[in-house]
């Protein structure tokens, strides 16, 4: 019998580089336009997530070759110091055995990192799309199953799209200073802790998260609220071509119901407007509780394609 570690025949496997980012963009987007209709990955973000200071390449990723044709990709991380494990997997499609082989061998490191953290057992999360590439009964056999969906939603923009008028008693200012992005980040902390999938990361480890070397922080803006202080943020940017992107809209629980969520995502629609996309997107949990789907769609955003969040329990 083969060894686990022995790929199939013609099939080899290597850890992924800094170098190989461009490949892995080319990999992921040819799985895009099979998924969602397009090409939907940056090669700066692909670049973000190889050099991520967390990102221990030769151990914790895995690219799958038929001779010279790169056929799939897997990356893994431990942000929880815990038992929670994240993996990214993407594979073309008629690939079953090298993807599975994939498979083997990143539940086998994810069972690793979780006894280096010293729990019983390692819960991996994986994102896929809702119609992936890969063969979902496979999946299931090998004992992974749903346990969260998320929507992407996208809303056309135009020139009737302005910068709004703030509530009253409102002020915002994008994060410019050290200072501003320090708090930028207590409010992400503070306004996405409840959330599934929350993992708590320091000051330093969001600026690794978010590229900080290469973040336009005029993009991230902060409200503040007349007896409240700051109350609000909003996270964007304007790297993907398809479109831009809302990375997060936070309000404080004690800031609710004063129409900061709405005012915050027309401020986004008004300020990409001016700068002349014509589509902007972001991605929601469906079951989320604060209403922010409902909000989304009450802004005229409509379902582009949806995400489900996969989850294997392994005793360690």
């Amino acid at each position: 019998m083969a060894s686990p570690r022995t790929p199939p025949p013609g099939l080899t496997v290597r850890p992924a580089t800094l170098d190989d980012a461009a490949a892995v963009c080319a990999l992921l987007n040819e799985i895009d336009v099979l998924e969602v209709g397009r090409a939907d990955t940056d090669l700066s973000e692909m670049q973000a997530d190889l050099k991520h200071p967390e990102a221990d390449l030769e151990r914790d990723s895995w690219l799958m070759f038929d001779a010279e044709r790169l056929i799939a990709y897997g990356l893994l991380w431990d942000e929880s110091g815990d038992e929670r494990i994240d993996m990214d997997h993407y594979v073309l499609p008629g690939r079953l055995q090298g993807a599975l082989h994939l498979y083997d061998l990143m539940e086998t490191r994810a069972k690793e990192r979780a006894t280096a953290n010293g729990v019983a057992r390692a819960v991996i999360h994986m994102h896929l799309n809702i119609a992936p590439t890969m063969d979902l009964t496979a999946l299931r056999r090998r004992g992974w199953r749903t346990v969260r969906r998320y929507n992407v939603l996208n809303r056309t923009l135009s020139t009737a799209d302005r910068l709004p008028v703030p509530p009253p008693g409102v002020a915002l200012r994008p994060c410019r200073t050290e200072t501003d992005r320090r708090r930028a980040h207590t409010l992400l902390q503070e306004t996405f802790a409840g959330h599934f999938d929350f993992q708590h990361r320091s000051y330093e480890q969001w600026l690794d998260d978010i590229d900080a070397e290469r973040a336009d922080w005029s993009l991230i803006w902060i409200a503040r609220v007349d007896g409240l202080g700051d109350a609000a943020v909003l996270r964007t940017h304007n790297a993907r071509d398809a479109m831009a992107w809302i990375g997060h809209l936070g309000v404080l629980d004690r800031a609710r119901g004063r129409g900061l969520g709405s005012y915050l995502l027309r401020h986004a629609f008004g300020h990409y407007a001016a700068l002349g996309r014509d589509l902007i997107g972001l991605g929601v949990d469906t079951d989320n509780s604060s209403g922010a789907l409902a909000l989304y769609e009450r802004h005229g955003m409509t379902l582009d394609f949806a995400v489900d969040t996969w989850e294997l329990v392994l005793p360690v």
